[in-house]
């Protein structure tokens, strides 16, 4: 013996309206697996003409469509003689509060949320079916003025239609609602693990950097014995080849100290403090300029303060400054400007020099862990430096990018988070 449901299934033809292929496909075979006759149109025009030839039990229709949308079908629907008892389910996103209006103006029967779930869906269907004959027996009509956002709107829905209409709205916030709880809680999961293996990393590169030291300095040690005590000894061959190893050595014995620097700046938690930025600079200038065994033309103009740990930001400015000493050191005339001004939000500063400059094809590299755009015979460097810049400002908030042009010099920037009352 049948179920009213099942019997319901049996008899009812369901026309769709869906621009999408892949939708309208996968809606069919939903449909047809529980017993439905299903007619599928491209748009609200075609589903209009189908409604006129079948007049179908009920309408599932798209929102957003060409030609014709999913209101402009239902208002068609309801106005018509014919068809005006036909019950219109309308899938969309919900993603604008004056879709609820839209749909009770249309005169829609329900709402189906979009991407929907599949057991979603067939309750949906299933109980607007079902109460179609209570709807043309109660229904009266309604003439309500309402006002929305600034604007009034006459709905024209009977009671059935507008309290089927809420409901389903306020179940597809629910349903909304739980999956957003739901991907918090994924994502606060997916943040604990991240910030676990972080740590691990960090601790891991900590402890083979600290490894590293100890052969490191016995082959640097036994060079350097060969190269003073030996050297008569030795061919220009070896002599050569013993400054290569000693070379390598000093190199990898900066990578180690620059790793270090690296993960202890992942470690190491950012403490607030205000800060005389301007006065950090020329500190900095004075550091970086003897190391630099150069001279460029610095400038310095007017800083916002900063509210930061100092000891970070110092290491931000020092890597900046060198690295715009070391590129343009080639320059005939090397000059690096420091500027720095005020938006809404942030307070920005800025290093530009007029050197090498880089390819801005390759800037995905550029904060990049040994990542390196230019060769190291001509620019000595390891490739850390722009690594703990940008990490060292991301923990303060902010952000550091870059813009240059090859030979014609670079800009780097980064922000630090305004505090009030500065």
């Amino acid at each position: 013996m049948s179920t009213p449901a099942q019997s319901t299934r049996q008899t009812a033809e369901v026309l769709v309206a869906e621009d999408s292929p892949t939708q309208a496909r996968r809606l069919q075979h939903i449909l047809e697996q529980q017993g439905y006759h299903v007619t599928v149109t491209a748009n609200g025009r075609e589903a209009l003409e189908a409604a006129r030839q079948r007049k179908p039990a009920i309408i599932i229709s798209d929102v957003v469509m060409p030609e014709m949308d999913g209101y402009e079908l239902c208002r068609r629907v309801k106005a018509e003689a014919g068809l005006g008892d036909v019950p219109v389910i309308l899938v969309t996103t919900l993603s604008d509060p004056q879709d609820v209006i839209r749909g009770l103006e249309s005169c829609a029967d329900n709402f189906i949320l979009k991407p929907y779930d599949e057991h979603y869906l067939l309750s949906r269907l299933q109980f607007v079916l079902i109460n179609r004959e209570m709807r043309q027996v109660e229904r009266v009509g309604m003439g309500v003025e309402i006002f929305f956002n600034g604007q009034k709107h006459f709905i024209t829905a009977d009671r059935m239609q507008i309290l089927n209409l809420l409901l389903s709205t306020y179940e597809a916030a629910i349903q909304r609602n739980k999956e957003l709880k739901h991907s918090q809680e994924e994502l606060r999961s997916l943040n604990a693990q991240l910030e676990g293996a972080n740590k691990e990393l960090e601790s891991f590169s900590y402890s083979v950097s600290h490894d590293l030291r100890a052969p490191l300095r016995a082959i640097d040690g036994f060079s350097r014995i060969l190269e003073e005590d030996h050297s008569e000894r030795l061919d220009g061959e070896s002599r050569r080849l013993l400054k290569v190893i000693r070379d390598n050595t000093r190199r990898m014995g900066e990578l180690i100290d620059d790793l270090l620097e690296f993960s202890r700046v992942g470690r190491k938690p950012a403490a607030s403090a205000r800060i005389d930025m301007k006065r950090l600079v020329e500190e900095t200038l004075g550091e970086v300029g003897a190391a630099a065994g150069r001279r460029a033309e610095v400038t310095v103009g007017p800083l916002p303060p900063g509210y930061a740990d100092a000891t970070l930001i110092r290491q931000v400015w020092i890597n900046l400054l060198s690295n715009a000493m070391k590129f343009s050191g080639k320059r005939e005339r090397p000059v690096v400007e420091v500027t720095g001004y005020e938006d809404a939000e942030y307070n920005v500063y800025c290093v530009k020099d007029n050197g090498a400059g880089f390819d801005m094809r390759y800037y995905d590299k550029l904060f990049g862990v040994f990542q390196r755009l230019h060769d190291a015979e001509e620019f000595p460097g390891t490739g850390v430096g722009l690594a703990i810049v940008q990490r060292a400002v991301a923990k303060h908030g902010g952000r550091a990018w870059a813009e240059g042009k090859v030979n014609a010099g670079a800009a780097f920037y980064f922000t630090l988070p305004k505090r009030e009352g500065m």
